[in-house]
């Protein structure tokens, strides 16, 4: 009896069946390191469901937004799996842009995600988004620096002992500048760390009846101390600057201290990526006449926009990108 051998012919064919068979993902994502990682390990995945093709949009965080935005509200289908944020999970939600998420695996354990999250990726009690990760925003500093110049970090420091710090700490002969803060424009990039200097300082955008409040005592202290901080003790180009600058700078040894999103701490202890991460430590957010708002409470997170034309075969990466294995196989 002949053995039975697969033909060249037959291998092709079969091969071709597959790809026909083929589901493309394309995911929108923004340009983060953490992000970055996750299109790194998602051949993972792809290897695991064979059926499943991935296909990555990566642009930085303001256009990111522009174009899910309009991708979901004109019901474009451009896109399958969108990041978003808590800010725009139970807005889109509302207006029927998005998927409900449901028939999540029982080993998913969404209950472990925290419940500050959970709600807010919800609207009428029912799910919207996976979160890939979560946020609040920190100090962070060199201690070296600090060290070297006798300062002692308290429990809770304030803006006043970050403006006497960055004066003492910047050596711009040496490249080296007190402080760095988000000042690209955008209401995810200089705003979200503005947002908070504005609430530590007594600021609100509205009064109780609604009326804007920018043009208050209070907001002009707050940005007056942004601008002139900047100035005197920050990098040149700071108008350029949003995370990922902010990011390069102090991982290359150019800033004393950096306040932003507590994600930045990986990163920078990641000694193939930063140069002191033997030399950084953590505190917390700066506070000024009140610790109301002085952080933030953001998450990165997967949805689905209501007309994706691969809503289950996203839905499944999604889950795959916010398990606990991908937790371990990341880190």
């Amino acid at each position: 009896m002949k053995r039975f051998a697969f033909s060249p012919l037959l291998i092709l064919l079969s091969a071709v069946s597959l790809l026909g068979q083929q589901k493309t993902v394309t995911i929108a994502t923004v340009n983060n390191p953490a992000m970055i990682e996750l299109k790194k390990l998602s051949p993972k995945f792809e290897s695991a469901n064979p059926d499943i093709k991935l296909n990555w949009v990566v642009v930085e965080e303001n256009i990111l937004r522009q174009r899910v935005t309009t991708d979901v509200s004109t019901g474009s289908g451009q896109f399958d799996l969108v990041f978003v944020g808590l800010y725009e999970t139970p807005i889109f939600a509302k207006r029927g842009w998005l998927k409900e998420i449901t028939n999540i695996p029982a080993d998913y354990d969404i209950d472990d995600v925290f419940k500050s999250i959970r709600d807010g990726l919800s609207y009428n009690g029912k799910l919207y988004a996976l979160p890939f990760y979560g946020e609040s925003s920190m100090l962070m500093y060199r201690k070296d620096l600090f060290d070297a110049k006798g300062i002692k970090m308290p429990d809770q420091p304030t803006y006043d002992d970050i403006k006497k710090w960055a004066d003492a700490l910047t050596d711009k002969g040496a490249g080296v500048y007190g402080i760095t803060l988000r000042g690209k424009p955008g209401w995810g990039e200089n705003m979200a760390y503005v947002d908070t200097l504005i609430n530590t300082f007594g600021g609100t955008w509205f009064d109780e009846k609604w009326h804007p409040t920018i043009d208050t005592p209070e907001w002009k202290k707050a940005i007056t101390f942004y601008v002139d901080l900047m100035k005197a003790d920050g990098p040149p180009g700071a108008s350029s600057n949003g995370f990922n600058e902010n990011l390069t700078l102090f991982a290359s040894g150019k800033a004393a201290m950096w306040i932003d999103a507590t994600s930045g701490g990986g990163p920078l202890y990641d000694r193939s990526q930063s140069q002191v991460a033997d030399k950084v430590a953590f505190a917390n957010s700066p506070t000024a006449v009140t610790p109301n708002g002085s952080h933030w409470l953001w998450s990165w997170v997967f949805a689905i926009p209501q007309k994706a034309k691969q809503p289950a075969a996203a839905q499944k990466f999604a889950e795959w990108a916010t398990s606990k294995e991908y937790i371990k196989l990341a880190a």
